[in-house]
């Protein structure tokens, strides 16, 4: 039976802590286990320009990122892993997309009534972000794309923007994807008891060293008012089973810094061995490097294939 193809983007914007691990990373990682899959990783740097416009942040970050999905598991014999840059038939779709899509169904985008809001000078690429978005993953013939909740506009343009094209053009060229939404993730704790974003400077990195997990879990905001100290435990629990944590928590009832220190274990014995993987990847750039290369081949192979069955469907070929 042929596997249904799974495509996720993530922009290569800076380090990530145990809430993207937990709330993505994760599950990219069991899915490849699972096998049912076709699975592209992409490395969303296009998007990221929207933020970064440094040409050694970029191509650092970039690196980093790549690094990070090898170091927790993504086998490249299984999964192809890319730079969006790397696959021209992203921008180019983009524009024939483009040329069928209207500005006022743009402007109900999050990101760009975000920005509106904020009263921030908007720039095209944030505008028209949602288009390129929806040709990233109309080119794989996408069944699925792993998104949270509050991520799920992502894919209703995409397929919005197929059934225009499918219909303007009179054919079923795209396929329309689902949003694999991941029910069972909870959302993840930061320091402060709030969601764990960077945007609030509360997360745990996910390859931290010992003292930035010191240094992070000594800052938990604690809840005075009972035994259990509840942002200690709600993220004690990622790495613990309850069943374990009940008695450990009882023992130690309303003695905050000892359980704060049976957290710091907990995490490091986790992440030491992402760490150390990490580390020994770093000091082989090229070979990080050779993977994006072999993974741009295969991607392009495919979304070039895609193009060209669009340019005849539009009649430019």
């Amino acid at each position: 039976m042929t596997k249904k193809t799974l495509l996720s983007g993530v922009k290569p914007t800076g380090r990530p802590h145990i809430g993207n691990y937990f709330g993505a990373m994760k599950q990219f990682v069991d899915t490849q286990t699972v096998g049912q899959y076709d699975s592209f990783f992409m490395i969303a740097d296009y998007h990221a320009l929207n933020f970064i416009q440094n040409k050694e942040e970029m191509r650092s970050n970039i690196l980093d990122l790549a690094i990070d999905y090898l170091a927790i598991g993504l086998d490249p014999t299984k999964v192809v892993l890319f730079k969006q840059s790397d696959i021209s038939a992203h921008t180019e779709l983009a524009w024939i997309f483009d040329t069928i899509v209207t500005m006022p169904y743009l402007m109900r985008a999050h990101a760009y009534k975000d920005a509106e809001a904020k009263d921030k000078e908007i720039n095209v690429g944030t505008f028209n972000y949602p288009v390129l978005m929806a040709a990233d993953i109309l080119l794989y013939d996408a069944d699925v794309v792993p998104v949270g909740q509050d991520q799920k506009q992502h894919v209703e343009y995409a397929r919005d923007i197929a059934l225009k094209f499918n219909h303007i053009f009179k054919g079923e060229t795209f396929k329309l994807p689902e949003p694999l939404i991941m029910e069972h993730v909870a959302t993840v704790p930061g320091i402060d008891g709030k969601k764990m974003s960077k945007s609030y400077n509360n997360t745990i990195p996910l390859f931290a060293t010992r003292e930035e997990i010191t240094k992070a879990v000594m800052s938990i905001v604690t809840d005075s008012s009972g035994d259990v100290p509840t942002n200690v435990y709600n993220i004690h629990k990622l790495f613990r089973p309850e069943s374990d944590l009940e008695p450990l928590y009882k023992e130690h009832a309303g003695k905050y810094k000892a359980l704060k220190e049976a957290l710091i274990e907990d995490i490091d014995t986790f992440i030491k061995p992402l760490r150390e993987r990490r580390a020994e990847l770093a000091m082989n750039e090229e070979v990080v490097l050779k993977i994006l290369a072999e993974g741009a081949f295969k991607a392009k192979d495919k979304a070039d294939k895609k193009l060209a069955e669009i340019k005849q469907t539009i009649g430019v070929i």
